[in-house]
């Protein structure tokens, strides 16, 4: 079976999906979210337009890159297993599943469009080869541009960049950079010998925006060669960690965390626990303001929006706002599931590894109710 993935090269989300296809050997052809059949005959059964998804050969449907995930790993015969066994690693696999895809979109956005000198050129070429028709002329590319950028930009503000906050993003970033660099050092992925849910979740913003963006990638390639080399490591089929010498894939011995990575755990909580306590406290005050929320929908006039509503933090000595997408407490929920579900001595150990490294809130801060997926969307239980 070959299947088609529909996306494009620079959405941060397809390429959470395209990595784990490429490092699985999963057969896959790359399509582009632009062919005439992605919009008369997949949009219509996903309820929406959205990347990536996953078509097989009987014409089923994947949509989401963690749904995409999940699906192959539900069948255990996955060469390099996404889901580790030990529970901490567990648990860190699924900490940085939601922390790369929803954590790092501030750099993600404000380093692909707050530098048109270096970057426009390339996105007015990339964006339009992606999402134009087949065979759309100049003018009718340069439309799909500036309709697609002009939308991307004004999201921006959604996620929490503006003119005051850009400093702080820029620091942040550098700290993330420096600290995953040195992580890298001794290992060639997240947790040892092999790409696991974690890596996946990072390679989304590293790659697409950070790691392939013009201006990012040659600052990337300048202040964070390993992690350069990761997003490379990422995208290829083999190993590529030939720098580290003969390295087996397998994870970090007897369930352990470097200090390196509790580094990487503790910048989480610095850096993201404000946001998701913003944004779980926004989604329970919601939810008392809506008592007749009907379950199995969104909750919204149309099925296929996203957001519930802004909310406002403090960040970095900056008070930002950012949208209030269910799809994140979809992602919180499967770190707490984890949890969970664990074993007794395995919640001392996890329990110990959070309130170590200041992310103990991420099994308390819950919304008070579930979020599920059902027929391509996220809906309420």
């Amino acid at each position: 079976m070959v299947y088609k993935l529909y996306g494009t090269p620079g959405s941060l989300y397809t390429g959470k999906a395209r990595s784990y296809l490429i490092k699985q050997g999963i057969p896959f052809e790359n399509r582009a979210a632009g062919e005439a059949r992605f919009r008369a005959e997949i949009v219509p059964r996903t309820g929406r337009w959205i990347i990536p998804i996953l078509e097989a050969d009987d014409g089923s449907l994947v949509q989401d890159g963690s749904e995409i995930i999940a699906h192959f790993e539900a069948r255990g015969q996955t060469r390099l297993p996404a889901y580790p066994d030990t529970p901490r690693h567990r648990l860190i696999a699924q900490i940085f599943e939601l922390f790369g895809g929803e954590g790092l979109l501030r750099p993600a956005m404000h380093y692909r469009w707050n530098f048109d000198e270096t970057n426009r050129a390339f996105l007015a070429k990339d964006f339009p080869a992606a999402l134009a028709p087949t065979g759309a002329s100049d003018e009718a590319q340069a439309e799909v541009f500036a309709m697609s950028s002009g939308r991307m930009r004004k999201a921006m503000g959604q996620f929490g960049v503006s003119p005051e906050s850009i400093p702080a993003i820029e620091a942040s970033y550098a700290q993330f950079l420096a600290l995953f660099e040195a992580h890298l050092a001794a290992c060639p992925y997240l947790l040892g010998g092999r790409p696991t849910l974690g890596d996946y979740g990072l390679i989304a913003p590293l790659y697409a925006h950070l790691g392939r963006d013009p201006y990012p990638a040659q600052m990337m390639k300048q202040t964070a060669f390993r992690v350069w080399r990761w997003t490379e490591r990422m995208n290829a089929s083999d190993q590529d960690a030939g720098e580290y010498g003969e390295v087996a894939p397998d994870l970090f011995e007897d369930d352990q965390v470097p200090d390196t990575l509790k580094a990487l755990l503790a910048f989480v909580a610095e850096d993201y626990l404000p946001e998701v306590r913003a944004y779980v406290a926004y989604t329970n005050d919601w939810i008392a303001r809506h008592p007749n929320l009907e379950a199995g929908t969104n909750g919204l006039p149309r099925k296929q929006d996203r957001g519930i509503g802004l909310t406002s933090f403090a960040w970095r000595g900056h008070e930002i706002t950012v949208a209030v997408m269910p799809y994140r407490i979809y992602l919180l929920q499967k770190i707490q599931d984890v949890f969970d579900a664990a074993a007794p001595a395995d919640q001392a150990a996890m329990s110990a590894l959070l309130a170590e490294t200041g992310l103990s809130e991420l099994l308390t801060l819950r919304a008070s109710r579930r979020i599920e997926r059902r027929d391509h969307l996220e809906v309420w239980a």
